[in-house]
């Protein structure tokens, strides 16, 4: 009677793992094949800055840091499929200065920001597109400034927080 009653209960398992094989079959990939203008420089998506040591006396007396230079190398650029590139750089905004990046939650640092803006000096805006860059057949170098800005209330009341602070944006290109 004992080998009856396991018996019975290993078909009933048996069975149920065989059911759940089966709803296995239920999945769909789907997708979309694009051809873009230009591929992103390899090692490109993941840029590090380090400001190294910013005084806050210099912020207090200057608003903010001089900037930090980067670039985005668009390669292998086809201006048949698009000749412009907007950027978007999106994160978490600074509540005092809306188009700056807010500092990371684990960051020691408070009452500050950063921007970015073109070699030129024309600010990009975070979470909003740039403005369209033009794209050169072959290969484009973007260059970029990111500056360190002390918020308006940290500055009037003189409370910048000191410590080491971080701040992740990420970055999409949109051709035209």
């Amino acid at each position: 009677m004992k080998s009856k009653r396991l018996g019975c209960v290993l078909a009933l398992v048996a069975g149920m793992a065989a059911g759940s094989v089966m709803a296995a079959d239920n999945m769909l990939f789907h997708g979309a094949l694009v051809a873009e203008p230009c591929t992103l420089k390899p090692g490109d998506e993941d840029i590090r800055l380090d400001f190294g040591t910013v005084i806050d006396k210099y912020l207090y007396a200057n608003g903010r840091t001089p900037t930090k230079p980067f670039t985005l190398t668009l390669q292998d650029c086809d201006l048949s499929l698009g000749q412009t590139v907007k950027i978007t750089f999106s994160g978490n905004k600074s509540l005092e200065l809306p188009d700056l990046l807010a500092l990371d939650g684990g960051s020691q640092a408070s009452g500050i920001a950063l921007g970015l803006e073109t070699a030129e000096g024309k600010p990009v805006a975070l979470n909003k597109p740039s403005q369209e860059m033009t794209l050169a057949s072959g290969s484009t170098s973007l260059a970029l400034r990111v500056y360190v800005q002390g918020e308006p209330t940290a500055l009037a009341q003189k409370s910048i927080g000191l410590g080491a602070f971080s701040a992740v944006a990420t970055f999409g290109l949109e051709y035209e």
